[in-house]
């Protein structure tokens, strides 16, 4: 049986953009990976008498309906009050949920009001779902063919106990096991690839195939479901290759997190090191490879040569060459991959040069204009790019680190640097 799922968060500050909504994003990417399928997303405030009128749309459409927020102690959170009317269900004293939040408040040496122990009334007949993580404990109930599963608001609670306490009683819903691979790929939009599987997917039931976009790259998610886990990777596996066959090298990854993943676990695999020199990227290709775990390993360093007098001093690059092709070209960026070659005594560089805008360069470049490249001990690559010419800012950059890193990771795999 497949099930429809509703997401309900509670909250004013939801509605007065106070805070995003980072509880229904997390819990629709992991409701995905079960295989469940997220239809609708609500979100209501403070109130009794909306909060009530939301509880019984959910009600009329989903069969699982999953709350976050309003949980807490203060006459504001009311969410257990509002679904245990609605499915006719009394709140009840839980005793050992009152201790653990008197537990809690000892722990962290803070004054307790009577008020706290309010989050220990739960829906009579509910399993109560253990809050490791803050005070107010979630619970899960069924009533009326519906599963309601009331969790709390604050990121820091939501996602453990989803992942800890909710994954698992939902996991039980279903017969048999639900498993699923992600493939990445870049160098291909989201349109682009999904045009290239829609007859299949339209005709796919087990597994099934889901398109994602990402910022500058996009993912594929193929689900199975089967009696056990071995069953269902057999299913996965056709899919999967199937897959990576059609799009060849634009797939840089299975159930990998980035592409500068990829490229780091190939640097220590042939042991390889990187290096970099960063003008309209700023910093963010040594950002991204800092971020790794156990990058001292394969990354050198990186220099952000903003200005042409760092671009000579550092880099070594001639006055004669910027002033004969300018910063944002491809002899700079090809200049820049060596010279940070050099100076970092790095195995490979990578490099990017553009114009990020507001305004056209005073060559005339568009914004957008960009060039990364590649130094290597076998020589050099420049990529030449246009990525539109009201792109912003932050988007221009990871797009252009991007593109940088698929260099780096087509050189290590062997594969040609355009495909």
């Amino acid at each position: 049986m497949s099930h429809t799922v509703e997401i309900l968060s509670v909250g004013t500050e939801l509605l007065l953009g106070s805070i995003a909504n980072t509880d229904a994003q997390m819990l629709s990417q992991g409701l995905s990976e079960l295989g469940l399928n997220v239809y609708w997303h609500t979100v209501v405030g403070d109130n009794p008498a909306r909060a009530k009128q939301a509880v019984e749309l959910a009600k009329s459409r989903a069969d699982i309906i999953i709350t976050t927020g309003g949980l807490g102690p203060t006459c504001d959170d009311l969410t257990k009050n509002v679904l245990a009317e609605a499915f006719g269900k009394q709140l009840v004293f839980h005793e050992p949920s009152a201790q653990r939040i008197r537990s809690y408040f000892e722990r962290t040496k803070r004054p307790m009001t009577e008020n706290n122990l309010q989050q220990a009334m739960l829906p009579e007949g509910c399993t109560v779902l253990e809050n490791d993580w803050g005070t107010a404990p979630g619970c899960a109930f069924e009533a009326e063919g519906v599963h309601v599963i009331m969790l709390p608001g604050p990121p820091s609670e939501c996602r453990p106990m989803f992942h800890y306490r909710a994954k698992p009683y939902l996991m039980g819903l279903s017969e048999g096991v639900i498993a699923s691979h992600t493939l990445k790929l870049f160098g291909i939009g989201e349109s682009a690839m999904e045009a290239q599987l829609r007859e299949q997917m339209n005709e796919m039931s087990n597994p099934t195939l889901a398109p994602y976009a990402k910022e500058g790259e996009c993912e594929l998610r193929v689900t199975a479901k089967a009696e056990n886990d071995e069953q269902a990777q057999k299913l996965l596996k056709p899919t999967v290759e199937q897959v990576k066959q059609l799009f060849g090298s634009k797939v840089y990854g299975v159930d990998v997190s980035s592409l500068e993943e990829v490229v780091s676990h190939l640097l220590a695999e042939k042991g390889l090191t990187l290096g970099a020199a960063e003008s309209i990227t700023g910093g963010l290709i040594s950002k991204r490879m800092t971020d790794l775990p156990g990058a001292s390993r394969v990354f050198k360093g990186g220099i952000v040569s903003y200005t042409d007098e760092v671009k000579t001093g550092l880099l070594g690059i001639s006055e004669q060459m910027l002033a004969e092709h300018g910063a944002v070209s491809a002899p700079v960026a090809q200049a820049m991959a060596k010279g940070a070659r050099r100076v970092l005594g790095a195995d490979i560089a990578l490099a990017a040069t553009g114009v990020a805008g507001p305004d056209k360069d005073d060559r005339g470049n568009e914004v957008g204009t960009v060039f990364v490249s590649i130094a290597t001990g076998e020589g050099s690559y420049v990529r030449a790019l246009n990525l539109g010419n009201r792109p912003m800012r932050g988007r221009l950059r990871t797009q252009t680190a991007h593109h940088a890193f698929d260099l780096a990771r087509r050189y290590l795999s062997g594969l040609p640097y355009e495909g």
